[in-house]
């Protein structure tokens, strides 16, 4: 099993150079997150998860589009097509598992023309396809220059920094949300006994 994890390749990457990439781009997504609510409320809003500035999202996302697409990553127009959609599609499912968990998604697309429950729009639908195309057509030969360009020893070392500050950030903090959570719903419960309670004295 860590054998096969050690030699697992994906575009040329070993398993270490890989990490790196995956965090690049949650790097860029949390980016791209805070400038886009910045412009939208105004003010600049963490938008990782955890404190540390990765939206992981974004890397799971092109790893899998990055699989997915791969026969049509050089045709513009079906990819711009397929990255809408599917862009779409893993948002609309991000916001159910989020609302199974917590209750609440972390963006709002109420105030936008054309959407469904607040979870997906069409202008974001339409700027999915632009992002995909984008990555596709430049970013991505940058990023994997980037981690390429880093010394063997080097990269494992900052792979296992990245993975060990992550998950220890990300775990304290989604602790932390579920106990809030179950606090919350614990105090409305007994809110609501309080005022049954009230009215059936009264």
């Amino acid at each position: 099993m860590i054998h096969s994890i050690l030699n697992f390749t994906f575009r040329g990457m070993n398993i270490n150079q890989l990490v790196i990439w995956f965090f690049i781009y949650s790097f860029l997504g949390w980016c791209m997150e805070c400038v886009v609510i910045r412009h939208q409320l105004g003010y600049w809003e963490n938008r990782g998860f955890a404190k540390s500035p990765f939206c992981i999202i974004y890397g799971f996302g092109l790893f899998f589009a990055f699989i997915l697409f791969r026969p049509i990553e050089h045709n513009f127009f079906a990819l711009y097509i397929a990255g809408a959609i599917c862009a779409t599609a893993f948002e609309f499912l991000t916001a159910q598992v989020m609302l199974k968990l917590f209750g609440e998604v972390w963006w709002n697309y109420d105030h936008l023309r054309f959407n469904y429950k607040g979870i997906i729009c069409l202008q974001s639908t339409i700027g999915w396809g632009f992002v995909a195309v984008f990555v596709f057509g430049a970013v991505n030969r940058l990023v994997q220059n980037i981690v390429f360009s880093i010394n063997h020893k080097v990269a494992v070392a900052i792979s296992i920094l990245l993975i060990v500050v992550y998950l220890v950030d990300f775990t304290y903090h989604f602790s932390m949300r579920l106990i809030q959570n179950e606090s919350m719903r614990e105090f409305n419960s007994k809110a609501r006994n309080t005022v049954k309670e009230f009215f059936r004295i009264g």
